[in-house]
């Protein structure tokens, strides 16, 4: 996002800053998270082939600012800056309590199926965090194009992902209950 900046020479732009803000502070907190309650599936080895798909998918996440920076974005109201930056702050604690929950619990309780607190709402509360968070600086852009990328991860990455978890959690007795009581991933609707 610095070099966004320098490149367009977008010093005084205050929406870019917002943007760098809460962007950079999701990638120094997912960072802390990592070491200190990390997911060992994000540690794994990946193929060439994956690797290069996920920094791909990735990428994208860049066309929101560079839409701030190379003034192809909208002007946002203050309101509705303030309303980002709300979007973002409970999609962190969405994301990261939910994550810190599943850490503790299967620590505590290994093998047991999670169904209280925020996983007592909804069945993939990190993934409702990610989505507030990057709503919360994709909507910085007033422009289709970062929400039709976050669509584009939903549908082909996080759904899938969301749907394959449900299958093998199906194993525990109390799941059919459960799934009954809790949404898939956005809290009272979904």
């Amino acid at each position: 996002m610095l070099g966004l900046i320098a490149a367009y020479d977008q010093w005084e732009n205050p929406i870019a800053w917002i943007y760098l803000g809460l962007h950079g502070t999701y990638g120094v907190l997912w960072v802390i998270k990592s070491r200190l309650f990390g997911d060992a599936s994000w540690e794994r080895e990946v193929s060439l082939g994956y690797g290069i798909a996920t920094w791909g998918i990735l990428t994208l996440y860049l066309i929101a600012p560079w839409l701030i920076v190379s003034g192809n974005a909208g002007d946002p109201e203050p309101w509705f800056v303030g309303l980002c930056v709300a979007l973002y702050s409970f999609g962190v604690f969405w994301h990261f309590v939910s994550d810190m929950q599943k850490h503790l619990s299967l620590a505590w309780r290994p093998g047991t199926l999670i169904t209280e607190g925020l996983w007592g709402i909804v069945r993939n509360p990190n993934y409702f965090g990610e989505l507030c968070i990057y709503l919360g600086f994709g909507l910085l852009a007033l422009h289709w194009a970062p929400v039709a990328v976050i669509a584009l991860v939903v549908a082909a990455v996080w759904y899938p992902n969301m749907r394959r978890k449900d299958a093998s959690l199906s194993r525990y007795p109390e799941f059919a209950q459960y799934k009954a009581r809790t949404r898939l991933w956005i809290p009272y609707l979904w």
